[in-house]
């Protein structure tokens, strides 16, 4: 493997976290906004993969993906919460969804002694319809863009327990 492939993966989750400090400065739902925010999104898709195909996949990446991750959601929240109106069940919904998710790690702790993420294709499909739900949200509205992908959460969250639980069961 060429030395210039090597950190061609955690160069793109620079990429993310770059792009995502940037959102900070970029008024909500501005074309400024939408193209770094597309670009952040698209780098959380293609950065495990390229690390899968060039074979530099590592701890190191795993851990940096994740903090990429966390900074690009906590940019997100912090620009469009104070935008967006959202409905008490909404609110409600996602705090079901999110203890769901949190008891899921707590028992993955439990049996395992570490945390590990279930990357499930259910998973997947909740993050590509939260990526996509801001660059939707000029044109559907609110209660069913998020109804969708709180159903898809719902369901992701609670596989994923089932997921957890069968195959340290067995």
């Amino acid at each position: 493997m060429p030395p210039t492939c090597k950190p061609m993966a955690n160069t793109i989750t620079g990429i993310r976290i770059l792009c995502s400090l940037a959102l900070l400065f970029c008024p909500v739902l501005s074309v400024a906004f939408y193209a770094l925010y597309t670009i952040a999104g698209v780098s959380d898709m293609i950065d495990g993969w390229v690390a899968r195909k060039t074979n530099t996949a590592s701890a190191f990446g795993a851990k940096f993906d994740t903090i990429a991750d966390i900074i690009f959601v906590a940019v997100c929240l912090i620009k469009l919460l104070p935008v967006v109106e959202i409905p008490v069940w909404l609110y409600v919904w996602m705090g079901i969804i999110a203890f769901i998710k949190v008891t899921n790690v707590v028992s993955d702790f439990v049996v395992q002694k570490q945390f590990v993420a279930v990357h499930s294709v259910m998973n997947k499909v909740t993050g590509v319809l939260l990526f996509l739900f801001p660059l939707t949200l000029s044109f559907i509205g609110i209660k069913y863009s998020a109804t969708v992908v709180c159903i898809i959460a719902t369901f992701a969250a609670i596989q994923e327990g089932h997921f957890i639980r069968t195959k340290f069961s067995s």
